[in-house]
């Protein structure tokens, strides 16, 4: 296979226009945060926040572009817009500042009430479907909930709640979707299931941001962000810039998970972030035939870790066909079987996150040496 490189996809994005110039794009710098690798391509198109809508056109023909090239397997083209040179105008629609969020001490986001992280220190451990249920359960108890999919390199809000499409927009902001009474936003929604995102970490925190301020979530008591897995530079990025007003650890019993998600607790308790508790997710297995329980992955482990730390145990989730199954089929638990047990466990964790939030005071963030 032949292989493509950065100045291959700049040649190509030479022959895309800009309409009312009628220069080139990349004569008019439009192209930045240009990464190729193994054969997928991902770049933004930057644009006049005015012109958002009418460009989109121009993003299409600048992904055929390179799609074309011999060698690419994949291409994500993001737009993105600034304000006009030599201009104060803001590059993002006229709405009230949104001020500081004095219990959290973040800077508030129009219309949304608490944020609530929900981590897990390493991938593997159930934490996007516990997110998602959490979020269902929270809508069962009558909260208007909206959930974030935060994870940009492996989205999947989209096929647990049984999301299709592209999120409306103007060009300049995105409507989110909704699914069993939850707004949901995810970059799975703006880029095919398959197709892999090759973005350095300026691109993921700039998308990061895009989701959390230029999304009209309207009005929301409770924000769920499903966490990316580990603590690196979107984790961060998130903690410093979204008003958390806390953090739910997922693990497995098993001492193995238990040390990464005790890396994943230490580092919100490092910005400040109230740990409003840990789930054990896998807890237990129970055979649907003989009814014979089994400590697949030992059993307690989470519960005597938070003992240790001092912190909240919110609950245990079994490991069950049942929620592997609708979470697969996009109508996850506790939108599937609402009287099950298994959905009264969610909805239990859930009101424990409401008592958490409720008494929850974050100071400022504080930069910490050592």
């Amino acid at each position: 296979m032949a292989r493509v490189t950065e100045e291959d996809v700049r040649r190509a994005l030479d022959g895309v226009v800009e309409p009312e110039s009628g220069k080139p794009v990349t004569a008019l710098g439009m192209v930045g945060g240009l990464v190729v690798k193994d054969g997928n391509v991902g770049f933004v198109l930057e644009v006049p926040a005015e012109r958002g809508r009418d460009m989109e056109s121009v993003r299409r023909d600048a992904e055929d572009a390179v799609k074309a090239l011999r060698g690419v397997l994949s291409v994500t083209a993001v737009m993105t817009a600034h304000k006009p040179a030599g201009t104060d105008a803001p590059a993002r629609p006229s709405r009230p500042a949104p001020g500081r969020d004095e219990r959290t001490g973040g800077d508030a986001i129009p219309g949304v009430g608490a944020i609530v992280a929900v981590a897990s220190g390493k991938g593997g451990v159930g934490k996007s479907t516990t997110a998602v249920n959490i979020a269902l359960a929270l809508a069962s108890l009558d909260r208007r909930v909206a959930l974030l999919d935060a994870d940009i390199y492996g989205p999947s809000a989209p096929r647990l709640l049984g999301l299709e499409g592209k999120p409306e927009t103007d060009g300049r902001r995105l409507w989110p979707k909704e699914a069993f009474g939850v707004k949901a936003m995810s970059i799975g929604l703006l880029i095919g299931e398959d197709q892999p995102m090759v973005w350095r970490g300026p691109m993921v925190q700039s998308a990061l941001e895009q989701m959390l301020r230029q999304v009209e979530w309207g009005e929301v008591d409770v924000m769920i962000v499903d966490m990316p897995p580990g603590t690196g530079d979107a984790q961060l990025t998130l903690t410093q810039r979204a008003p958390l007003a806390g953090a739910v650890i997922v693990s497995t019993p098993q001492d193995l998970s238990l040390i990464d998600a005790r890396k994943g607790l230490n580092m919100f308790r490092k910005v400040d972030v109230p740990i409003l508790g840990i789930v054990e997710n896998m807890s237990y297995f129970v055979c649907p035939h003989c009814g014979r329980r089994t400590d697949v992955f030992a059993h307690g482990g989470a519960r005597e870790e938070a003992s240790r730390l001092g912190v909240p145990f919110l609950g245990e989730i079994p490991l069950d066909i049942r929620i592997r199954e609708t979470s697969d089929g996009g109508r996850p638990i506790v939108a599937a079987e609402p009287a099950s047990p298994f959905s009264e466990s969610y909805r239990l964790i859930a009101a424990a996150i409401l008592d958490g939030i409720a008494g929850a005071r974050r100071p400022a963030p504080r930069i910490v040496i050592q």
